[in-house]
């Protein structure tokens, strides 16, 4: 993978304002390095679960891995297991083992650890740049630009000046508004309150990192995307269900990322996601990542554990 393209910019990709460096790389992404392949990283943002959120996880131990590697490598793809809790109190050491350094591949163990126990294991395997003839991809779906869409916090303003919003929703808005999540969503086809009740496991947005990153080294702008992979990823399984259900219990199980062509994750891209499937307390999901000239630049898939509870009943299951 070569170092990003400045297609975007044509295209109106829309660079943030250059003063404002994104928080993503000079705080979440920026890991102290302890001793050889051996790393801490800290928290900027902690969901209202009170758990650390899987993506900062994964794009912290990227970083770690890329860390470890030559320059002319980069990554094509990671698979990961989140197998305990994060405890948000305190940091996250990474340790990197260096599992084999070949002529065209390299492959990088990263464990996670806290309070001297593993709470994620990830593989993660670099590729120097091959050109081959044999290339194909999907089409993009047509759907509108994020400049004519409501971002985030304007959709959340314009549900809240509803006067007939019920009052548990609008304080479930506010605590939304109130989070410094450090990247920017817009929604695509955004549902009415009757298609609530019929929608398909299918969802699709816009979305960027906060800030700017710049073209940089391609390995900063992989790793911002796995942060920005895990966000709202799983809860596409729930689309479906969420009429009748509510979620009583919902985490990672499991993350996988396939990096296919040069990006910047702080230009809009088309995040694409549905799940084929969910059942027996799990739900599965695949995702698409299109930079805004139609290439496709990551592919993802996650499996996730799913509790839910009746809307009508205050039973737990």
């Amino acid at each position: 993978m070569s170092s990003p393209q400045a297609l975007e910019d044509e295209r109106g990709g829309g660079d943030p304002p250059r003063d404002l460096r994104s928080v993503l790389v000079t705080s979440v992404l920026n890991l102290e390095l302890l001793d050889e392949d051996l790393f801490r990283g800290r928290h900027y943002w902690v969901p209202s679960t009170q758990r650390l959120f899987g993506g900062q996880i994964v794009g912290q131990a990227l970083v770690a891995a890329a860390k470890s590697v030559s320059e002319d490598v980069h990554v094509h793809s990671l698979h990961c297991y989140f197998v305990r809790k994060g405890d948000p109190k305190v940091p996250v050491l990474y340790q990197v083992e260096r599992t084999r350094t070949g002529v065209s591949f390299s492959v990088r163990s990263v464990k996670a650890v806290q309070h001297g126990r593993p709470i994620f294991i990830c593989q993660v395997s670099f590729q120097k740049a091959q050109p081959s003839p044999v290339q194909h991809q999907f089409s993009m779906p047509t759907v509108p630009p994020p400049e004519e869409l409501l971002g985030h916090e304007a959709l959340i303003n314009q549900y809240l000046r509803d006067p007939n919003l019920q009052e548990k929703y609008r304080v479930g808005l506010n605590r939304i508004a109130a989070q410094e999540v450090p990247i920017e969503i817009k929604l695509v086809n955004l549902p009415t309150l009757s298609q609530l009740q019929s929608m398909e496991p299918k969802q699709m947005f816009w979305v960027r990192a906060r800030g700017y990153i710049g073209e940089g080294d391609m390995k900063m702008h992989c790793c911002v995307a796995a942060y920005i992979s895990d966000y709202a990823f799983l809860g596409t399984a729930l689309l479906p269900h969420q009429w009748q259900h509510k979620v009583h219990f919902m985490v990672s199980l499991d993350h996988s990322m396939w990096f296919h062509a040069p990006f910047r994750a702080d230009h809009w891209m088309l995040y694409e996601c549905e799940s084929p499937w969910a059942g027996g307390s799990r739900g599965l999901v695949h995702g698409r990542l299109w930079r805004r000239d139609g290439v496709l630049a990551m592919s993802c898939a996650q499996e996730g554990v799913i509790r839910v509870k009746p809307r009508d009943s205050k039973s737990k299951l």
